[in-house]
């Protein structure tokens, strides 16, 4: 879900005079550049280390803390230079790799008044001196590099900038090209500090770190930072893309490309064509997206509602068929479907923006079609095909052990497969050829309907739902409502999660104490389906 979209195209991050010209990109622009093979951007570390000591601003005393000099314009965006003209890959990580170990907190500093603010509670002073301690430690707890971030911030197209970097070291921890504790601390203080700096940076351009730090806590108030831009019916189409289509859509002023590359698309279910993105934007279809003011153009993440009579239990119905009538019929809409919900820029993973859509899209459809009464998502299973295999390998181990199957279940299943042991259905899982058999996928449905139920209800990340998916519905207070057989007959879905989907449902009226269970005592809310089938699995397996 948080998948960059095929739809979009990558931009130039700076406008301006600190904009790297195309032809630039891969060479040198710092003291320290060099052309490397192939005309790759390398950096010598004497170089590196003379750009950081003069870009990353150094912490004030904390008494002139208040008086502190402007940042220089120059220094930040010799900065983007210097970064924009570096391989992606190992330079880049370099530089993030020091900037987070050799720019963060001043230890010394930090256990000297650590000491002081001991010192003040043993010898009971006066509860200003024992609160003054505590507020010099908490300004020398702030690592140097967060003043980069608020000057980059600052810069015209820096937010931009700002997502990019973030984005690389997304990936470099997750290629582990970038690792150790330093730099996941960097990510983190990135995740709730920088990103909402900048944001309000770009607003006010003054005094913007306490008052991020404090609305990170309550963060409905940014979002007026984030102005909605909802493609509602297909005559407001225009306004929502900015972009000139014929009101009855019988003519296109637009060609598909640019269409996509406004980001009216999604990751989770990718529009193949233009005749699939009339469907995706027709009748009984809405797409909802959150745009930033310092990104024009581009939304941030993307929301496709399908407005039915029922809660849907195939994807196919939605993304395929094509609705009977050009003009809604309102009194046919009774439930909206939260079929994709897409981020679009890798930098952003974590920041709780696809939560705080999902609550305004609800208020927008309530306003414009007060009859909905039922909200649901009919939502993907990333990554359950891949735990099931993992079974079966483990099975594989000890072929006389059967700890998924009932003993009736399996003998159908070896006679089909003409294996005994797991490994011919492990192959026809990971080709995905066992949906050919119709025999197989009859005997298949019910001990794989109640796998499934406990992957997303038994397993667990620290006493959270596994699936990163779950996870976040159960977050926003939506209940475990139903598991589909056969929701997703795509190749993707079937690779996915054997063809299964689940509808994650929202009562609007017990989301707050749902997600209050979940986030304080890691209860999840469930329907009686989902819990038949984990009673099932814990009766008839042995995991």
């Amino acid at each position: 879900m948080s998948r960059l979209g095929p739809c979009l195209r990558p931009r130039p991050l700076l406008t301006g005079p600190w904009a790297v010209p195309r032809g630039l990109r891969r060479v040198s622009v710092a003291a320290g550049l060099r052309r490397g093979p192939a005309g790759s951007g390398t950096a010598s570390a004497a170089g590196m280390e003379e750009l950081l000591s003069r870009s990353v601003p150094p912490l004030p005393p904390y008494e002139t803390k208040e008086k502190a000099p402007p940042p220089a314009e120059r220094l930040s965006a010799e900065f983007v230079r210097y970064y924009r003209a570096l391989e992606a890959g190992p330079p880049r990580a370099e530089l993030l790799t020091r900037l987070a170990c050799d720019f963060g907190v001043d230890h010394g500093r930090v256990a000297e008044f650590s000491a002081k603010v001991l010192q003040a509670r043993e010898q009971q002073r006066e509860l200003g001196a024992l609160l003054q301690a505590e507020d010099r430690l908490r300004y020398y707890l702030n690592p140097r590099y967060r003043g980069l971030f608020q000057h980059l911030g600052r810069l015209e197209g820096g937010l931009r900038f700002l997502v990019e970097l973030r984005g690389d070291l997304v990936e470099g921890l997750a290629t582990k090209a970038v690792d150790g504790p330093h730099v996941k601390v960097q990510i983190k203080f990135d995740k709730k500090r920088m990103f909402l700096m900048s944001v309000l940076s770009v607003k006010h351009n003054h005094h913007v770190t306490e008052v991020a730090t404090a609305l990170w806590g309550n963060f409905r108030r940014v979002l007026r930072w984030f102005p909605l831009t909802a493609g509602k019916r297909r005559k407001r189409y225009r306004k929502a893309l900015e972009l000139g289509i014929d009101v009855n859509m019988s003519r296109f002023t637009v060609t598909y490309d640019e269409l996509l590359s406004a980001g009216i698309s999604e990751a989770v279910h990718p529009v193949r064509n233009w005749v699939d993105m009339k469907r995706r934007v027709g009748s009984y279809r809405r797409c909802y997206f959150f745009s930033h003011c310092a990104i024009p153009g581009e939304p941030l993440i993307v929301l496709h509602v399908a407005l039915t009579s029922d809660i849907s239990s195939s994807i196919q119905a939605i993304v395929k068929e094509v609705p009977p009538l050009e003009t809604e019929d309102t009194d046919k809409i009774t439930t909206a479907i939260f079929y994709s919900i897409s981020l679009t820029q890798q930098g952003l993973q974590g920041v709780e923006l696809g939560t705080y859509l999902i609550k305004r899209v609800v208020k927008e459809l309530q306003k414009e079609l007060p009859q909905i009464k039922a909200f649901s998502t009919l939502s993907p299973i990333p990554g359950f095909t891949k735990w099931l295999v993992g079974l079966l390998s483990s099975q594989t181990k000890e072929p006389e052990r059967n700890e998924l199957f009932t003993e009736s279940e399996w003998q159908e299943i070896s006679e089909i497969t003409g294996d005994s042991t797991t490994e011919t259905l492990k192959k026809l899982l990971n080709n995905n050829e066992w949906v050919r058999s119709e025999k197989l996928v009859k005997v298949l449905h019910s001990p794989f309907m109640r796998l499934c139920a406990w992957y997303l209800y038994g397993e667990k990340h620290r006493g959270y739902a596994l699936n990163p998916v779950a996870n976040f519905h159960l977050q926003n207070g939506s209940v475990m409502w139903r598991i589909n057989w056969m929701a997703d007959t795509s190749p993707r879905g079937i690779s996915a999660s054997c063809g299964m989907m689940v509808n994650y449902r929202y009562f609007l009226e017990d989301t707050a104490s749902n997600s209050a269970a979940y986030l304080g005592t890691k209860q999840i809310k469930a329907s009686e389906q989902v819990l038949s089938l984990v009673s099932q699995f814990q009766q008839n397996s042995k995991l």
